[in-house]
């Protein structure tokens, strides 16, 4: 499976009629539940609402066709709402075609680079501090639809948007605050009786037909955008230096959420079916969605774990599935695209309060908080945080370093020099001691030595009467520069004080350190000896 083979050539050689059956009945099924997420995620990222289902229908269809998951469903996103809407606000459509693009650019770089096994080095806090974050950030953005307010500016950051929900909050609408609570019960209540029709899609219907009927004055999509049934058209965005530039970073951001995102879907279908995804093909399936859902007018798409999950519990088989699911909503495009102008805006933003709850996983969060030593939490606490400040850029950049930083600061507490008196006899049963010889020092060097830990690395700064000085590196798994360059003052120290200094048990990564510094050569082969024993015999020697 390292091969960069998508997944549909694996599963059609063993493919039935039966299971096409299947796959078509959980593409239809994923199709209805994707249809509402992806015009509201479409709104909540400062688009038009067909841009959602463009990008459901060329991402879709490309990933499950390329991808390296069996039923993997990919589409729009909440993760990307907040991220998408700073890049159209400040850069406008073009910029946000081009950080696409560049995005789909680099996965297809990780998956081509086998950077896929990679993710697993992003910290369980960061991804749980941000989702999180990205949640109340949702949530926020639509009080003003949900509470029918009449804002007097537009704001962009997520405070700026809190301080105006409370300037404005005088000139609610308490009809539309009926209307989202009717379409939040009927997202809560449906799912308990009714388990095949999804929720948000009735809750569509009947806010919809409520506020026709009975000509409520609530605002719907068509009171606030022009609706297009048009097919996705390939538009190449307007480049240049300066785009790119600003862009850039929002590229790297959307490149790295989107990987993530959909290997933990990958991770999370493969539990439930018992099978094992290609993670290096999937990234360039994720890189080939997005860059085409860019030019055909898209946003950013990654795997949806809530539509993948449903495209599982309904029988979905192959990546058929997934292609047929982005053909129904090309079908719903443009068939009954004009109809969406009939929806109501608080039940677009009771969908996202739905969203938003399910993403926050405030049960995991509570749990990591409560289990979790203080600096994780520390972590976990400031990811959040400048999630909802400032941005994911931010906080990702943050709260990667911070947690860089701790972990560093335990390999260096981790790291030890220890002085040996006596040492295992290896040629006692019962495991006794015996004494280092009176000319000999012996100290046992344990975990990584690195430039956090290279200060624990002692001085010889005055004669010690002893002519003999081994350095026991058998916990040694790996060394860097900076540790090497300690240990060369030390021998630099002993030598002008006539110390012999010994290597026992190097391990290989920090012999081939020590090799490609040329240390190893000025320090001498025969300085270098498999263990203590072989260690103390060649101390005597040297002492004879």
């Amino acid at each position: 499976m390292r091969e960069l083979t998508p997944q549909m050539l694996h599963s059609l050689k063993h493919y039935s009629r039966e299971d096409f059956t299947r796959d078509l009945v959980a593409g239809i099924i994923v199709a209805i539940i994707a249809l509402p997420l992806s015009i509201a995620l479409a709104l909540a990222s400062g688009v038009s609402p067909e841009q959602g289902l463009y990008t459901a229908i060329v991402a879709g269809f490309l990933i499950s066709a390329l991808g390296g998951s069996k039923v993997q469903i990919a589409g729009p996103t909440a993760a990307f709402a907040t991220i998408v809407a700073g890049i159209v606000a400040k850069n406008g459509m073009d910029g946000l075609a081009v950080a696409t693009i560049l995005a789909g650019i680099l996965l297809v770089l990780m998956g081509v680079l086998r950077m896929g096994s990679m993710i697993k080095f992003i910290p369980y806090t960061i991804t749980t501090g941000f989702t999180a974050g990205i949640a109340v950030t949702i949530l926020i953005g639509q009080l003003k639809d949900f509470f029918g307010l009449t804002f007097t500016r537009s704001p962009v950051e997520t405070m700026e948007k809190v301080e105006e929900v409370v300037h404005t909050f005088h000139t609610a609408n308490w009809t539309a605050v009926g209307i989202g609570c009717l379409a939040l019960a009927i997202l809560i209540v449906w799912p308990r009786f009714f388990k095949k029709i999804p929720a948000s899609l009735i809750a569509v219907i009947v806010t919809a037909g409520a506020v026709k009927l009975f000509s409520l004055p609530v605002n719907t999509i068509g009171d606030l955008y022009t609706i297009s049934s048009a097919l996705p058209r390939l538009t190449l965005p307007a480049l240049s230096y300066d785009t790119v530039a600003a862009v850039l970073p929002d590229a790297f951001t959307i490149a790295v959420l989107a990987a993530i995102e959909s290997l933990l879907s990958a991770v999370v279908a493969d539990e439930m079916i018992g099978s094992r995804h290609n993670s290096n093909m999937e990234l360039v399936a994720q890189g080939v969605g997005n860059a085409a859902s860019a030019l055909f007018g898209g946003i950013p798409a990654t795997g949806a774990i809530a539509r993948t999950a449903a495209n599982i519990k309904n029988g979905g088989k192959s990546p058929v599935a997934g292609m047929v699911h982005a053909v129904v909503l090309l079908l719903v495009l443009v068939l009954l695209m004009p109809y969406a102008a009939l929806i109501p805006m608080p039940c677009i933003a009771a969908i996202l309060f739905q969203v938003a709850y399910n993403m926050s996983g405030w049960r995991t969060l509570v749990q990591v908080v409560k289990h979790s030593p203080k600096s994780d939490v520390a972590v976990l606490a400031v990811t959040f945080l400048l999630t909802v400040v400032f941005d994911l850029v931010v906080a990702i950049g943050v709260g990667l370093s911070l947690a860089c930083l701790l972990f560093m600061k335990r390999m260096a507490d981790v790291a030890d020099v220890k002085e040996w008196d006596y040492v295992e006899d290896t040629g006692d049963d019962q495991g006794r001691l015996k004494p280092v010889p009176s000319h000999v020092m012996v100290y046992e060097f344990t975990g990584p030595l690195f430039f956090g830990a290279a200060d624990k690395i002692p001085h010889i700064e005055r004669n010690t009467g002893r002519n003999v000085l081994i350095l026991r590196m058998r916990s040694v798994p790996a060394m860097d520069i900076t540790a090497l360059n300690s240990l060369r003052r030390l021998y630099e120290e002993c030598k002008s004080k006539g110390i012999r200094v010994l290597f026992s048990h190097v391990n290989e990564q920090p012999m081939s350190v020590f090799q490609k510094s040329g240390l190893y050569d000025l320090v001498g082969e025969e300085s270098f000896v498999p263990n203590i024993d072989a260690a103390l015999d060649r101390a005597v020697e040297l002492n004879v």
